[in-house]
């Protein structure tokens, strides 16, 4: 499968309410029915973030937020990194990463990036140059790692 997103990066407040819904339900759609994680997604951070959306046909496939510098670190970050069900193995992960690497770096200049990322996936974001920085540890039921990319 060979699938062509339309990509878009947006601040909060310039989000339509339909993309904010649908930012919203992939989110839910696989962090809490899929990995079965009871978490409050909502956490505040998203008003002070910007939103990366890959669309197809208007449905976004694929989605990351772009996390300023002492939100949730003291460097930049990319959290929230989704691909729907519909989008995946057909290398649309990859091309989240590679997008939300260079949006991140065109908004805050290139350096260290930080991401709390799921322990299963470790490899596959080294594969961008994140290396593993932080021990082990449990976020809402699911073992995650920090990882750095400098």
């Amino acid at each position: 499968m060979n699938l062509k997103l339309k990509w878009s990066l947006k601040k909060f407040g310039d989000l339509t309410n339909e993309e904010l819904y649908s930012i919203l339900r992939l989110r839910s759609e696989v962090f809490v029915v899929e990995q079965k994680s009871i978490f409050l997604d909502m956490d505040n951070k998203d008003q002070r973030c910007r939103h990366l959306m890959g669309t197809l046909d208007g449905k976004i496939l694929a989605y990351s937020r772009i996390v300023p510098n002492g939100l949730s670190y003291s460097c930049p970050s990319i959290g929230r990194i989704v691909v729907s069900e519909a989008g995946r193995s057909s290398g649309l992960g990859k091309e989240l990463m590679t997008v939300s690497i260079s949006s991140l770096e065109d908004i805050f200049g290139i350096g260290s990036i930080k991401i709390g990322a799921q322990l299963y996936l470790k490899d596959f974001y080294s594969s961008f140059g994140f290396q593993q920085t932080g021990q082990p540890y449990d976020e809402d039921g699911i073992i995650h790692i920090e990882m750095t990319r400098f």
